[in-house]
C-alpha cells in the first residue's frame, strides 16, 4: 500500500481558490488511479474527483467546472485545484489511491486501498 499524504487546506472566503496536493509513496505512482474524496461534519465521505493512470478524469456533479484534478507522475503528485469555492465545499478532503479498481467504481470509497489523514478546507461566506 502506498500512504498519501495531502497537503494545502486552508481557510478562504466564497469565491476563493485552494489548491490541494497529495504525494503518494511507491515507485509505481503512474499505474495508480488517484481521487479526492471529501467528509463534512456529520456526513458521509463523498466523491470528489478522480484521475486514472491513463489520465482521464471523473468529477461529482457539485464540483464540476470549478475543480480540476490533476496528476505530476514525476513528483508523486496529484492536485486539485479549488476554484470558486463555496462555503458548501467546506469539509476534510481525503486523498485515496488504488491500482485495480474498475472504472464503475471510482466513487465508491470502499473500493480504494490506500488514504490519507486528511486535510481540512473551510469556505466562509
Amino acid at each position: 500500500q502506498v500512504q498519501p499524504v495531502e497537503s494545502g487546506g486552508g481557510f478562504v472566503q466564497a469565491g476563493g481558490s485552494l489548491r490541494l496536493s497529495c504525494v503518494a509513496r511507491t515507485d509505481t505512482f503512474n499505474r495508480y488511479t488517484m481521487a479526492w474524496f471529501r467528509q463534512a461534519p456529520a456526513s458521509e465521505r463523498e466523491f470528489v474527483a478522480a484521475i486514472r493512470y491513463s489520465g482521464s478524469t471523473h468529477y461529482s456533479d457539485p464540483v464540476k467546472g470549478r475543480f480540476t484534478i490533476s496528476r505530476d507522475n514525476t513528483r508523486n503528485t496529484v492536485y486539485l485545484q479549488m476554484d470558486s469555492l463555496k462555503p458548501e465545499d467546506t469539509a476534510v478532503y481525503y486523498c485515496a489511491a488504488d491500482r485495480s479498481i474498475i472504472l464503475s467504481s471510482l466513487r465508491r470509497p470502499d473500493q480504494y486501498e490506500s488514504w490519507g489523514q486528511g486535510t481540512q478546507v473551510t469556505v466562509s461566506s
